[in-house]
């Protein structure tokens, strides 16, 4: 029963690694073995259906399950296209987008602005969550933490993140505190390095390993961002590609998009079917069917995705990317002193969402 906790650490260790890279990222693009992404006489299947790429951004979850439902419903097919799902390249989605070696990616906002700071030519081209979902969690039998303040002088796992760093900090003084903690390299199962003492506190995501933590276990004390003084939305996660391909190609990202679109509102309507697929789809990730109906069932009681009500009745168009709600983030982040360029100098001008985000190839 830890698929999502391994799900996280991969998470978190591809976030690492392509912090760790990014600096070499956009230089490096001819260096990388390229699909003809953005090109427009991409490869086409036997079927005479147009081949496309979409990498995870990490472990299949119910992130990504809008894509698989739409292969598994046949909405690519329909719209012509040919799409492999295939494993997060080392050095991140991000990268292997801008790189042409993928079409599309799962990503979000926050992410698709600092690589953009760091030379990428990517943007979000659909933004499926629309609220923040990370919780910052201590076990449930750490009795000396109460609330964020109590998180000050304590131990945090982390992955090194200065996002994570400032988000805990800004809890932390919102509720009294100092904003003031140590920090541990999170092990191989952050769970693992709470239950072993080595650090007090860790970030996670209520809509996967909260959901995993209610139904297996360990009970967890946890705080959202926006109870404790964090604004705007850090989770603006959805579908990039890349600059090169919106220009060659508008068409092929205008099918993605809407097939895509497609797919995660048929998900947010048959949340248990959906479940059903995604386990079906992604055999290797060894998914419990239980728990991926649990996810979906957060995901849309907690309106992660937007209203249903307003969904349906036409007032909100799934796949939206907000602006408003993800520049308060990046202005948080500015104020924070976390971005940096390409060589690591400090960045201290707030990158603009409307930059790294488009609505055009959304379907109404």
């Amino acid at each position: 029963m830890t698929h999502g906790f391994a799900s996280a650490i991969r998470r978190n260790l591809r976030k690492l690694v392509a912090v760790a890279g990014a600096a070499a990222m956009a230089f490096s693009l001819a260096a990388c073995g390229s699909t003809n992404a953005g090109s427009s006489d991409s490869g086409s299947s036997d079927g005479g259906l147009k081949k496309v790429t979409f990498m995870l951004s990490w472990a299949p979850d119910t992130n990504h399950i809008g894509v698989y439902v739409a292969k598994n419903k046949g909405y690519f097919k329909d719209a012509g296209l040919d799409v492999d799902i295939v494993a997060v390249a080392q050095a991140g989605a991000e990268q292997a987008v801008n790189n042409g070696v993928a079409d599309f990616a799962l990503s979000n906002m926050t992410n698709t602005a600092d690589y953009s700071l760091k030379g990428a030519t990517i943007k979000q081209v659909m933004q499926v969550q629309q609220k923040p979902s990370a919780i910052w969690c201590a076990l449930a039998s750490n009795k000396s933490v109460k609330t964020p303040k109590d998180l000050d002088g304590k131990t945090f796992a982390t992955f090194g993140s200065n996002e994570s760093d400032a988000v805990v900090r800004r809890m932390i003084q919102f509720d009294g505190g100092k904003g003031q903690f140590d920090k541990v390299t999170a092990g191989t199962n952050t769970f693992q390095t709470l239950s072993s003492g080595k650090a007090d506190f860790g970030g996670f995501y209520a809509t996967w390993e909260g959901v995993q933590a209610e139904m297996y276990g360990p009970k967890l004390n946890c705080f959202t961002e926006p109870d404790y003084g964090v604004p705007g939305n850090a989770d603006s996660i959805g579908i990039i590609t890349s600059d090169k391909t919106i220009k060659n190609n508008p068409e092929l990202v205008r099918k993605f998009v809407q097939a895509s679109q497609k797919g995660y509102e048929y998900a947010y309507s048959n949340p248990d079917d959906a479940a059903k697929i995604l386990v079906k789809e992604a055999p290797d990730a060894n998914l419990k069917e239980e728990f991926v109906a649990k996810s979906m069932h957060t995901i849309v009681d907690g309106k992660y995705w937007g209203d249903p009500a307003k969904i349906k009745d036409g007032s909100f168009t799934l796949g939206t990317n907000d602006f408003t709600e993800t520049q308060k983030y990046f202005d948080f982040l500015n104020e924070s002193h976390t971005y940096t360029d390409a060589k690591g100098n400090p960045v201290n001008t707030a990158p603009k969402a409307k930059d790294v985000a488009t609505n055009e190839f959304l379907g109404k």
